[in-house]
């Protein structure tokens, strides 16, 4: 995420999920950020996987096929060690990125 990228949102929510779950498949990653977030949030499937797709490319996640619960084919993504610098990178971007928010909601 580039410092102050509002865009960059979507990057954090898939990073901080794979570190929290380990390995998830897409729609899994979906349900996560959707349940952690009490609802609030919702990624559609139209902008989460090109991410996903992006941040393998960038050495972020890596990918492998396996079955689901269900016995269905499906790409499980993990986070890689670059993934998890990146995390604690994107990580501090956000926290400025709230910290200028809450200043412009306070100023009068």
């Amino acid at each position: 995420m580039a410092k102050n990228d509002l865009q960059g949102t979507l990057d954090l929510l898939v990073l901080k999920t794979l570190s929290q779950k380990g390995e998830c498949h897409g729609y899994g990653i979906v349900l996560h950020i959707q349940q952690a977030s009490d609802d609030l949030l919702r990624v559609e499937e139209g902008s989460l996987y090109p991410a996903l797709h992006r941040m393998e490319q960038r050495g972020w996640i890596s990918s492998d096929w396996a079955l689901t619960e269900t016995k269905r084919k499906a790409k499980y993504y993990k986070l890689t060690s670059a993934g998890r610098k990146k995390l604690v990178e994107v990580e501090k971007d956000f926290e400025h990125l709230v910290k200028g928010v809450r200043a412009i909601l306070r100023y009068a």
